[in-house]
Parts: C-alpha cells; structure tokens; sequence
C-alpha cells in the first residue's frame, strides 16, 4: 500500500512520543475520560484529524451517546467506542459501539483503549452485523502498523483506503474461495482439466464436489455461516452480471428483433 510521504512522515514524527504517553498512562491506569483526551490528541497527531472540526466528543445518537465521532464536510466517517487505558477491549464493549452505527447507518466503527484500536466495518444486510479488518497494537508495533494507521488517517480515509481493503480481505478469505471452487462454474473447469489428464475415465461434477468436500476442503469453512454468506454473494454478483448483459443486448438489438438469450 502506497503511504504518502507527508503522511509517513507525521506518522514517524508522533509514534515515539504516543507510545511513552500509553505506557504511562497505562502504569498510572488512567480514567476512561483520560484517555479518551488521549486519543483524541493521537487523531489529530497521528492520523491527522482537525482537532477542533473534525472530532466530536459525546456524539449524541437518539437519545445515546458516543464517545468520539470523526467526520469530514459534515458526514460521519466512524464512531470511536472508548475504554479505559488498563481495561481489556471485550464483546459487549463492541456490541454497544456497533448498535450506535447500525442506527445511524454509519459504516465504520473504532474500538479502543488507546494502546489498542479495532476497526469493524458494518455490513447492512439482515440482520445488520460487522466484520472485523484489523487491530492497530501501538505500543507492539509490527511491520504493518504504518499501513493500518495510514487506512484510518484522514488521507486514507477520504480515498477509501480502508474500504479497499476490507474488500479484497472478503474476497481472498477461504470462505469466499471455498464458495468459488464449489460453484457450477468452476467445478466444470476442474471437470473439464481432470478429463484431459484421464481422457478414457468417466467424471462427473458431482464426482468433483464430493471430492473436494470430503477430502480438500476443511469441514470447519463448509459448516460455517461465513461459506453460506459467500455463496450468496458469490449468487447476487452472477444475477446483476447476467440482467446487465441482458439490458446491454436489449438497448442494442433492433426493435423488431426478438430478445437475444443470454449466452452464460
């Protein structure tokens, strides 16, 4: 992922006096108020935010409150859910911050502690539920830390970085893949490839998934609801490909001429 420079370098410039300011606010074991000013400062630090336009505080959402909104030319970009410093991030934790978005329609959520960020994308399907894209660990670092905190940066934020990525996680997760190679499309490829290796023996499709669900595939991703939810993508994505291919052959066939049959 390409990180500016500028952004690199603020990134540089913050890290190293954040990461003294979490230890010891962590040993001190400051309040959840403490340490939501902390991260407030980092938003504007580290990732760029303006302080006093762009962070909202309280973030009132019928009748509840947020602790922290971030938004840009007035649309919210995500909700910030705090917790204090020494307090370990847990699901009810989560579930409160998520239940805030889902009202709102907001598609991102941050959960945090300050030395720890957890972002989730809401996913509004029925019923509403979230996925979680990373977990930025300031005071362990790692090599992708840049990248994470450039994805949540104002700049990477306006560009859809995170969004980006949370796609391409979707799609190359071994759910996703699961639910491709056990589509009737690819399980007649591998039919077709494994006739060539044995041209005299007959094979079926069925042969194929059999195979592949008994013996290649773990029971663990076919039992699970994320392979269901796969399929369903994977089978809402060839329904809108075969009505445009549809709508494109009907607004350049002739007006006399029957409709032309789809050729999938």
């Amino acid at each position: 992922m390409a990180i500016p420079k500028k952004v690199q370098t603020r990134i540089k410039a913050s890290l190293r006096k954040y990461r003294a300011v979490l230890q010891d606010a962590r040993k001190a074991d400051r309040s959840e108020q403490d340490t939501v000013t902390i991260i407030t400062d980092m938003l504007a630090d580290i990732f760029g935010y303006d302080k006093y336009s762009e962070i909202t505080g309280e973030y009132c959402i019928r009748g509840t409150y947020c602790d922290l909104a971030v938004r840009i030319g007035g649309k919210v970009r995500f909700l910030m859910e705090v917790k204090a410093i020494a307090k370990d991030l847990k699901e009810n934790h989560l579930r409160q911050a998520t239940d805030y978005a889902a009202k709102e329609g907001i598609e991102w959520v941050v959960l945090s502690n300050g030395a720890e960020w957890q972002a989730y994308r809401m996913i509004f399907e029925q019923p509403v539920r979230y996925d979680h894209v990373f977990t930025i660990d300031f005071l362990a670092g790692g090599d992708d830390l840049n990248e994470m905190i450039y994805m949540l940066s104002r700049e990477g934020i306006t560009k859809d970085a995170i969004g980006e990525y949370h796609e391409q996680r979707r799609v190359l997760n071994a759910y996703h893949l699961a639910a491709i190679i056990l589509s009737d499309g690819v399980l007649a490829v591998l039919r077709r490839e494994l006739r060539r290796v044995a041209p005299g023996m007959k094979i079926t499709t069925d042969d194929v998934k059999d195979e592949l669900v008994s013996e290649v595939i773990k029971r663990s991703i076919l039992d699970s609801d994320e392979i269901k939810d796969a399929a369903k993508r994977i089978k809402r994505s060839k329904t809108r490909r075969m009505r445009s291919r549809s709508e494109s052959s009907g607004d350049t066939a002739a007006p006399s001429a029957p409709p032309v049959a789809d050729q999938e």
